[in-house]
């Protein structure tokens, strides 16, 4: 990987190619306290049979006209608050080669700082929305880079942007890539007026953010159907795959890091809340509709007591956001973010005893045919702050699920003994 060399073709701004509103997008609190980053994807595809660079372009012109905010930039209104400008100035698109093959780099894939430099575009300027690079590999291969800006749009909203790219450039129209069009109306989680808190939201507080820096490395494990039917065995009848490989990921963390039974430790997770509102968000609404919530036991519980316990707790912790909940986290981020005390990157700030587990089950994160067929991987590029994990489907319904998970190096043999051995 350090050795790889990464040669740009061609480097350009694909605007919308018909007229797009011109406008200043308006944020909700869920999105202007998101991470002001760009959320790194890879997707590989071993043997395409045949790559039309400009085919690509072309699909991805027409995708920016019902997705334009993506060709927008980060601005700010005349009061100083965060919004999308929209004028249409394009999404960059880079075209490159590299001097590898598909299999050196993916056939063990680990996400690392090197995969992002090389494969996804670094955003400059920084208020850019979106990014986009293709790369062709020595054997054939091809890698598609993508970087969305997390104020904009969360995952759910990413993945239904890549379905309708993916099918305009297999030649379908506008209507079949895209037959429930994208909705940017973020008034929808508008706060109330006056702003109130009804509830305590301690998955955004410092007070639990306050790890210090640590080293980490990034590892990936491979969650087999036999192993995903075991641990579901242990779970009561009807438990979702995020609810046993989490609690098993939770105990595992407990096991290797030697905490102590009495303390505490706390699962961060997060919740799509577009079903949740009454009445709900459309399926379709692309802006940021996930909060975070904190779920905090005793380390003896998470040890001690049956898997299917620790599944159960996490179950509960998200059943009970309901729409009052949804509702207090939007207020109470806007009175935290008038008075600066939100934290602007908490996974680099988890405490060691602390666990954050994002799932990307059940979305479409495979339905991205450009015309070569689905990707081998699709995975993040870079990991950021011990602690972090994801819970993602494999390309196949058969193959289970696979865990990208960092953490610190001193425990993961012993994690990994846990992990596979239970």
């Amino acid at each position: 990987m350090e050795s790889t060399k990464v040669a740009v073709v061609e480097s350009m701004l694909v605007a919308p190619s018909e007229e797009t509103p011109r406008l200043g997008l308006w944020l909700s609190n869920f999105d202007v306290t998101a991470a002001m980053t760009h959320t790194a994807l890879v997707y590989y595809y071993p043997a395409p049979a045949t790559v039309s660079t400009d085919r690509l372009r072309a699909a991805l012109a027409k995708a920016l006209v019902p997705f334009y905010p993506l060709a927008g930039r980060l601005g700010v209104d005349e009061g100083g608050r965060l919004q999308i400008d929209c004028h249409g100035e394009g999404a960059l698109y880079v075209v490159a080669t590299a001097d590898c093959a598909g299999e050196d780099l993916f056939g063990n894939y680990v996400p690392s700082p090197q995969v992002r430099r090389l494969f996804v575009p670094i955003a400059d300027p920084p208020s850019l929305m979106s990014m986009f690079q293709v790369t062709f590999l020595k054997c054939g291969g091809v890698v598609l880079g993508t970087a969305i800006h997390h104020v904009l749009m969360d995952g759910i909203g990413a993945f239904h942007f890549i379905q309708t790219w993916s099918g305009l450039a297999r030649g379908l129209d506008i209507s079949q890539a895209c037959p429930s069009p994208p909705s940017h109306d973020r008034t929808l989680l508008g706060g109330r007026s006056p702003p109130h808190a009804d509830f305590h939201h301690p998955a955004y507080s410092s007070a639990y953010l306050d790890g210090p820096p640590r080293p980490c490395i990034t590892l990936v494990y491979p969650v087999s159907p036999k192993l995903l039917a075991g641990l579901k065995s242990r779970c009561a009848p009807g438990v979702s795959t995020y609810g046993a490989v989490t609690a098993h990921l939770w105990r595992c963390m407990c096991v290797a890091r030697g905490l102590a039974p009495a303390s505490d430790t706390r699962l961060r997770v997060t919740v799509n809340v577009r079903h949740r509102l009454r009445p709900p968000v459309p399926r379709n609404f692309t802006g940021n509709a996930i909060l975070r919530d904190l779920v905090t036991v005793k380390v003896a519980d998470v040890l001690a007591q049956p898997l299917g316990y620790v599944a159960d707790t996490i179950r509960k912790a998200l059943e009970d956001v309901d729409d009052a909940y949804v509702r207090s986290v939007i207020d109470y981020l806007g009175i935290e973010s008038e008075k600066g005390s939100l934290q602007k990157a908490p996974w680099q700030l988890l405490p060691e005893s602390d666990l954050w587990v994002t799932g990307w089950l059940g979305m479409p994160v495979y339905d991205a045919d450009f015309g070569w067929g689905a990707p081998r991987l699709v995975a993040p590029a870079q990991m950021f702050g011990t602690g972090m994990a994801y819970v993602t489907q494999r390309p196949g319904r058969d193959e289970g699920v696979v865990v990208f998970l960092a953490l610190e190096p001193q425990y993961v043999q012993c994690f990994e003994d846990v992990f596979y051995s239970e």
